[in-house]
């Protein structure tokens, strides 16, 4: 691999017979053009032969293995000259700076830089915040305190516990005697009564006062102490947004027209309003980054996974992936201004010559065959979908048809209601998971076992729309059975039983390195791309909303 002095990166072999792209690579999907994986090849063989000193899990994985993110972008020098420039997302081995990567659009890093000093301020407001909360005078304090004000809660508890017990007695008493006594014996008690009741109240009054005395003096004992922590994290937290808006300003990206964009304003129009964390260190804009600087031509760009996958995300070795769409986006959108691109695949209508097979069909229900690469309801850019197509066949439909939903990629059964009534009835049955599904896919390798269940908790990924991610934190939990049908040429047939119906739960449960490791055939989002995805409906069962009777459908797999 050669280099001139800065980053520019020659080619190994001899690329002037491949034939260049005419627009630059549309970077949210694609399929690498053949020079920007010969560039990427080139520089996996690169990451093979040196050590970074970073843990990328790659023979063996710890608990301090981190797969990065690696990006090339192919570019022409104004001589003509082809060679590609090399970038990782984030740090490696916590540094920004390696021979052979471009640097980052802002080295918050470098020796005696503004973050590098505000870092170290704020990291000594955490240090006194931590050594006053640890002082062992505040802690007897605090513990002394909350033991007293536990006692006064008591305290005041059972008080007025006593005034609602002593009003039920009083009211008891008034009722059972008022037939006994006579009128002026009556009287006397109810006034008695009336001073009882005063006596309680009177009493709680005092000890309230009491309590806030005590209170007032626990807070006087402890104010020196917590006065002290509010101010320090006050200050603490002033620094932190100022910091943080100084750092997200120092971050400013050119695009080819030379215009220059910090991160506030490019976020500002967008749902998340600010900047992310990590907005900016990606791969891809620090590469843009660079060949802007040096008058280098943008030609294609490539991403690709290095090393062990994330708990969360869904990552496979020297995968390609595109840019992520929450933090990137916005950025590129921006960076790649004035830069004609190859048409957006995401806008496009691939199912638009497909057919849709109606199974069964009677005046309540219809159970249909989808179509691979048909929307079940229309989207933002594309609005054909079964939703839209049925009620164009069927225009009088009341209600709102679509009972439950296939991804756009996937094929196989859905019942649609053809009146309201049937809907609620049946979209009730899969809420209580009464419905009764199964799903056949080809996966891309060989399971060693043949049959389980895969149990994870999922969310959407808000970085990376829509892609899920596994969060134990924070992801609902959604669980699959599964068993394996056959296994040929090196990949498994398998059948899948969705206990609960998670969004993309069957590509997320296949794919996950905490579920079976193997990703669904031609799955873009979460393995690699094929003519389809090898993932369809096989059965359907279910009450019908009218006859009550158990009926069952069944639409062998195509593949």
């Amino acid at each position: 691999m050669k280099g001139d002095s800065g980053k520019f990166i020659e080619f190994d072999q001899d690329v002037s017979n491949i034939e260049l792209p005419e627009k630059f690579t549309f970077p949210f999907y694609y399929e690498p053009h053949p020079i920007a994986m010969i560039a990427a090849e080139e520089l996996q063989s690169y990451l093979e032969d040196h050590n970074f000193g970073h843990d990328f899990g790659i023979q063996r994985r710890t608990q301090h293995s981190i797969g990065k993110m690696f990006g090339v972008l192919v570019v022409q020098k104004p001589n003509g000259q082809l060679g590609y420039l090399a970038a990782f997302s984030g740090k490696v081995a916590d540094s920004n700076d390696h021979e052979h990567f471009v640097p980052p659009v802002f080295d918050m890093l470098t020796k005696n830089s503004f973050f590098r000093k505000e870092e170290l301020e704020i990291s000594e407001i955490n240090r006194q915040v931590a050594q006053l909360e640890n002082d062992p005078e505040y802690v007897q304090l605090q513990n002394e305190s909350t033991q007293k004000l536990n006692e006064l809660n008591s305290t005041e508890k059972s008080l007025r516990d006593a005034i609602i017990q002593g009003k039920q007695d009083r009211k008891k008493t008034r009722r059972e005697q008022k037939e006994i006594l006579s009128e002026e014996e009556f009287e006397k008690l109810c006034n008695d009564l009336a001073k009882e009741s005063i006596e309680s109240k009177l009493e709680l009054k005092q000890f309230l006062r009491y309590k806030d005395h005590v209170t007032a003096e626990i807070a006087e004992k402890l104010a020196p102490f917590e006065n002290k922590i509010k101010e320090l994290k006050r200050d603490r937290a002033n620094r932190s947004n100022v910091l943080q808006k100084k750092l997200f300003n120092s971050y400013q990206f050119l695009n080819i027209k030379g215009e220059n964009k910090s991160l506030l304003p490019i976020f500002e129009h967008t749902s998340l309003k600010k900047p992310p964390a990590g907005a900016g260190e990606c791969a891809a804009p620090k590469l843009l980054q660079y060949a802007f600087e040096h008058d280098l031509k943008p030609i294609a760009l490539a991403e690709f996974w290095w090393g062990a996958p994330p708990n969360t995300e869904i990552r496979t070795h020297k995968n390609y992936y595109p840019a992520c769409q929450g933090k990137c986006e916005p950025i590129l959108g921006h960076m790649l201004k004035g830069i004609e691109l190859d048409e957006n695949p995401l806008i496009k209508n691939y199912g638009s010559n497909k057919e849709i097979e109606v199974i069964y069909e009677d005046d309540h229900i219809m159970i249909i065959n989808k179509p691979h690469d048909l929307l079940s309801v229309p989207g933002k850019n594309i609005k054909d979908s079964v939703y839209t197509r049925i009620l164009d066949q069927n225009p009088n439909l009341s209600g709102p048809v679509i009972v439950h939903r296939l991804d756009m990629a996937t094929s196989g059964l859905m019942v649609l209601a053809k009146e309201e009534v049937a809907y609620k009835l049946i979209q009730r049955q899969f809420l209580d998971r009464s419905v009764k599904k199964t799903y056949t896919a080809l996966l891309e390798g060989v399971l060693d076992e043949r049959r389980g269940r895969v149990e994870l908790p999922m969310r959407l990924d808000i970085y990376d729309r829509p892609r899920q991610c596994v969060c134990h934190e924070h992801g609902k939990w959604s669980k699959t059975d599964w068993r394996v049908d056959y296994i040929k040429d090196g990949r498994t047939r398998i059948i899948f039983k969705p206990i609960t119906g998670r969004t993309h739960q069957l590509r997320v449960h296949a794919a996950h390195k905490e579920g079976l490791k193997t990703p669904i055939v031609g799955d873009d989002l979460y393995g690699t791309r094929d003519e389809r995805l090898y993932l369809h409906a096989t059965t359907l069962t279910f009450e019908h909303p009218k006859t009550k009777e158990i009926i069952s459908f069944n639409a062998p797999a195509p593949f």
